[in-house]
């Protein structure tokens, strides 16, 4: 257990497992991050002809292959996502759960908005016959802890369960918020991340009244451009991306692999505005450098940053600020990309998928692109990777996630080194 002035431990990542428009598995997603392809795609599930907006990241997904029959009728379209991903992590892993370590295991997967499909498609029912065909698993499909519930009940883990709801920074507050209670001594593991399923009629025209969604409607897979000066919003996702998260030592007895060690964790609020991103970058550059202090790294140490890069004009500038205020001229030297270029923003799903693919830039020693970087923003003058992944030596790597209402996370992995400590 954690106890006063006991030493932290170091936290392994041993298992990934990822829903999103690149495809059901991790292998195609990083095939595709690496190749540099777009999931955006016009919208096929319901009429938006008069929407400003008609593309979105969709998921093809079949459930099947995770999820029984009986069950599926339990669980909302996100709760479906990252039981998947989270079977997934635990495959690729071998972590086994039983008796005398059930207890020792939680389950934390953040989400952001919780079950929309859930919501218009009972509303629509209720208003035609009212209690008659009113499911009684309406309430338990589209809350957002049914996620860590349903899988924490799949596998037996026993430890904490719960989901962070903090906008875009769900799923890395997720991540984060079990890295804590491993390297604490509370847990030894932890399935983590976030999941989301808002590519619904009613969350794509609310986000469309807001004009945060991007118009590109005649080329979807250039809509989204993070950096880029013609962005012109972000594009929006589902999905789900989950991490399995050990103590270092637990890992390494039961021969685990080891993707990535996380070594760091910041949290704070802009506490400025409900969706716009505090001047000058301050409380994304705040949230950094608590996480690279946490880390007990130095600026200059870091290589790549895998940005929240939303493709909106306030949050890319803004972020460019932040890593510069950070990181000083070390900034010019790093890399850093938006993977949201690829799959769209994933909501309270976006952290924990991006997490899996800082891991593996790190494990694999390349930077994912930003595609979609065709012409110059003088506010957006860093190395962002423009259109094409490239390898390249990377010790350190920080991943962010701003969420609407001002809440920032930002996680940091090391390159696994066997003799390396915290």
């Amino acid at each position: 257990m954690a106890g006063e002035g006991r030493p932290p431990r170091r936290v392994a990542v041993t298992g990934l497992g990822t829903v999103s428009p690149l495809g059901c598995s991790v292998e195609e997603n990083w095939a595709a991050v690496r190749a540099g392809r777009s999931g955006v795609r016009p919208i096929t599930r319901f009429d938006c002809s008069d929407y400003p907006t008609r593309i979105a990241g969709e998921v093809d997904f079949d459930p099947e292959p995770y999820i029984e029959k009986r069950d599926r009728k339990k669980m909302d379209v996100f709760i479906q996502y990252a039981m998947a991903a989270s079977t997934m992590a635990m495959e690729d892993s071998q972590l086994k759960i039983d008796e005398s370590n059930a207890q020792r295991v939680g389950c934390i997967i953040g989400v952001g908005i919780g079950g929309l499909h859930t919501i218009e498609e009972t509303h629509l029912s209720f208003l035609d016959s009212r209690l008659k065909r009113l499911s009684p698993f309406f309430i338990p499909k589209l809350i957002g802890n049914l996620a860590p519930g349903q899988i924490s009940m799949r596998f037996g883990a026993r430890g904490i369960n719960y989901a962070p709801t903090s906008a875009c920074a769900s799923g890395a507050h997720g991540v984060g918020e079990a890295f804590r209670l491993i390297r604490d001594g509370y847990l030894d593991a932890a399935i983590a991340g976030g999941a989301e399923a808002a590519v619904t009629a009613l969350g794509v025209a609310g986000f469309s009244v807001m004009r945060a969604l991007s118009t590109r409607n005649d080329d979807p897979e250039g809509a989204s451009r993070p950096f880029d000066r013609g962005r012109d919003g972000f594009v929006i996702g589902e999905g789900a991306g989950i991490l399995i998260l050990e103590e270092w030592e637990f890992a390494r007895a039961r021969g685990a692999k080891i993707y990535a060690e996380m070594i760091g964790y910041g949290a704070n609020a802009d506490a400025y505005h409900i969706t716009q991103p505090a001047p000058e970058g301050r409380g994304a550059a705040d949230c950094m450098q608590l996480a690279i202090d946490d880390a007990g790294v130095a600026p200059t140490e870091v290589d790549y940053v895998n940005a929240h890069g939303t493709s909106t004009q306030f949050n890319d500038a803004n972020e460019t600020l932040a890593i510069k205020r950070v990181f000083g001229e070390h900034a010019h030297r790093l890399a850093v990309s938006s993977t949201k270029s690829m799959t769209g923003h994933l909501l309270g799903a976006a952290g924990g998928l991006e997490s899996v693919y800082t891991a593996l830039a790190v494990h694999d020693q390349v930077l994912p692109p930003t595609i979609n970087q065709e012409e110059a923003d003088p506010e957006c003058d860093l190395d962002y990777v423009p259109n094409e992944a490239r390898p390249a030596p990377i010790g350190v790597a920080l991943s962010n996630s701003f969420g609407f209402g001002g809440t920032n996370a930002t996680l940091v992995f090391r390159r696994a080194e066997e003799n390396g400590s915290r």
